[in-house]
């Protein structure tokens, strides 16, 4: 036979959404598309966040949510923001 269960044993495990810490950091995009062609400007700014993510994360796959995207190319491919703040 299996041995009884006492009732008041639960164990909780820790939640993530509990324990996510958001921070804010300000990328200088305008150093990173020095150089770079005019129509390749917003490709490369959005290569430039994704890589500090990735570095700042340690995670491999970091996407880029549709509202950085349009933050980003709210003025054209060719004119991005010098600086973007993102959380």
């Amino acid at each position: 036979m299996a041995p009884a269960k006492k009732g008041g044993e639960n164990k909780k495990g820790h939640s993530a959404i509990s324990e996510v810490v958001t921070r804010e950091h300000t990328i200088d995009i305008h150093k990173c598309i020095h150089g770079v062609g005019f129509k390749k400007c917003a490709p490369q700014a959005l290569k430039v966040i994704q890589k500090f993510a990735m570095e700042y994360v340690g995670a491999p796959d970091v996407g880029i949510d549709t509202r950085l995207n349009k933050a980003v190319r709210a003025k054209g491919i060719r004119n991005v923001p010098y600086h973007i703040h993102v959380r």
